[in-house]
């Protein structure tokens, strides 16, 4: 769905700069001094409006969260509504997952949150999933050793290719369900998520863990061993 563009965007951009890292490539291995009482570090990929957002930063004030969205239109609506809950431990910044591991220092984070993200279906899309092997292994090199991913998505072949992909590049599942709200509410909800689960649409989740894990050699590079 594409988000309307939103009337005075910039002032009302700037009228939330305390919760907004403009240069966040700065912020790397730092974070932590932007709220020292921190006990983890936790990010969030596509953060939309900022409900899932605002509702995680009030429910974990011994957490930092740093919500990630490349939307500016969206992004706004999520930093109005933390600031008017003046809630100082989430920030926000405009970047692509991608950018990880250039944003976090090896080890840094403690959980990412993945929520109801482009299922892309096109089979010739799947590297752009946020479940794809390319990025997973980008978040390994951000997330501390046992660090989580919590993933969340409506989108039922989205959800079982994801729990297919997400075992081969070093992470454990748990909490696998299909129907995480069929017996009422579970967590803190995004607004996606409540207007679906108000429609009475399943909605999937899982606990991804970090483990050891060796990067298999491609055949490239076997060969390149051999020779």
């Amino acid at each position: 769905m594409r988000m309307r563009k939103k009337k005075n965007l910039q002032p009302r951009m700037e009228s939330c700069r305390d919760c907004w890292v403009r240069e966040p490539e700065a912020m790397r291995g730092r974070w932590r001094e932007l709220y020292p009482q921190a006990e983890r570090l936790e990010v969030e990929l596509g953060c939309g409006k900022g409900r899932f957002t605002a509702g995680t930063a009030q429910a974990q004030p011994n957490t930092l969260l740093i919500a990630v969205e490349k939307v500016p239109d969206a992004m706004v609506v999520a930093m109005e509504r933390v600031t008017e809950q003046r809630l100082s431990n989430v920030f926000f910044i405009d970047a692509d997952a991608a950018l990880l591991p250039e944003l976090f220092a090896p080890g840094e984070v403690d959980r990412i949150y993945i929520n109801f993200c482009d299922p892309w279906p096109k089979s010739n899309q799947k590297k752009r999933r946020l479940t794809h092997g390319n990025f997973l292994k980008k978040y390994r090199q951000v997330l501390k050793a046992g660090g989580q991913i919590h993933f969340k998505t409506d989108n039922d072949k989205l959800f079982d290719w994801s729990v297919e992909e997400i075992p081969q590049f070093g992470f454990t599942l748990s909490e696998v369900t299909r129907d995480l709200h069929g017996e009422g509410p579970v967590g803190v909800m995004t607004d996606y998520e409540a207007k679906f689960y108000g429609e009475g649409k399943n909605i999937n989740r899982c606990v991804a863990t970090m483990v050891d894990w060796t990067e298999p050699e491609t055949a490239e590079e076997a060969a390149a061993a051999e020779g």
